[in-house]
């Protein structure tokens, strides 16, 4: 079937057009930013990665490769670019367009609540809720800071360098099954200067941890169900499977970290776990659990805390 000439897909056809030809009418970033957004919309990138829209992706990536602070846009709006500048931002955005890769795995580098982390395949890009949580709605439930934390399913450690500038006096301990994301996370551990707080534990859950306990542990665990895995775009799909894949219902790693997590929190202590978009398949596994949801601006059930009296018997 043909598409109308109104279809959104006869006018994606309409407004792309060569990049060399394009290159002849960019001078400034606000040309590029323009430019860009339109390529981003019609090849109809996936943002979800730090960035919600094809305008905010364009912005990001145009200030990066320009050298540009990521703060301050406006300053250099109309600012004129130079040919091997204007050359490098079409490159870039025409690799982002034809490899499907998340911006951050393109630059090298991610922000999550104003901290930049080191990214690449070796883990997800750093985007937890659960950063968030730790500034804000968490606060409502401890009464002192805690003095010893874990990051479970740390990946490239981003949770535990956050823990670790929110509790200044706590002993942090992140944990993965991966080595390639325990080395990101061990990079990204260095370049915060936290080798002395921060510890690195390779393990299968809690496996590696001993008779350890902590106040509060942390964890994005892989949640996504079977169904939603089979439709993720691309952009996903780029990230280590591993991380992200929990089984039929994304229960099965929650399942053994809430069997086990009881054994290793201290009298008082709080598991905070990210669930995402999966509260009904959470709910179903776990009908008789007493829980907490902790909002967040992403939403208001997809962080649960559960406390350790919460989970004997329950799980």
């Amino acid at each position: 079937m043909t598409p109308s000439p109104t279809s959104p897909h006869a006018l994606a056809r309409r407004i792309t057009c060569p990049v060399d030809q394009a290159r002849a009418h960019l001078a400034t970033l606000r040309d590029l930013i323009r430019y860009a957004t339109s390529r981003f919309a019609a090849a109809g990138v996936c943002c979800g990665h730090g960035t919600d829209n094809a305008h905010d992706e364009a912005v990001w990536l145009m200030l990066w490769v320009l050298h540009l602070p990521p703060d301050r846009l406006d300053p250099y709006l109309d600012a004129r670019l130079t040919g091997p500048e204007i050359d490098a931002a079409l490159a870039l955005i025409e690799q982002r367009v034809e490899h499907r890769e998340p911006a951050a795995y393109l630059t090298g580098e991610a922000w999550l609540r104003g901290v930049r982390f080191l990214a690449d395949r070796r883990a997800l890009v750093p985007r937890s809720l659960l950063a968030e949580a730790l500034d804000e709605s968490l606060a409502d439930w401890l009464d002192d800071p805690p003095a010893s934390v874990l990051d479970l399913c740390t990946g490239g450690g981003s949770l535990a360098i956050l823990a670790a500038r929110r509790f200044e006096s706590a002993n942090i301990v992140a944990s993965d099954l991966s080595a390639e994301a325990l080395s990101l996370a061990g990079e990204n551990v260095a370049l915060h200067h936290l080798d002395g707080r921060i510890r690195l534990v390779r393990g299968d859950l809690f496996g590696a941890l001993g008779g350890e306990r902590f106040d509060l542990i942390l964890c994005n665990p892989p949640y996504v169900n079977a169904d939603s895995m089979a439709d993720l775009p691309a952009e996903y799909r780029a990230e280590p499977v591993a991380a992200l894949a929990g089984g039929d219902d994304g229960m099965d790693i929650i399942r053994r970290i809430l069997g086990d997590a009881a054994a290793h929190l201290t009298e008082g202590g709080r598991l905070l776990l990210e669930i995402g978009h999966e509260r009904h398949h959470f709910e179903a596994a776990f009908p008789a659990l007493q829980f907490a949801y902790l909002p967040v601006t992403g939403g208001e059930d997809r962080i649960v805390l559960v406390e350790r009296d919460w989970l004997t018997g329950s799980v």
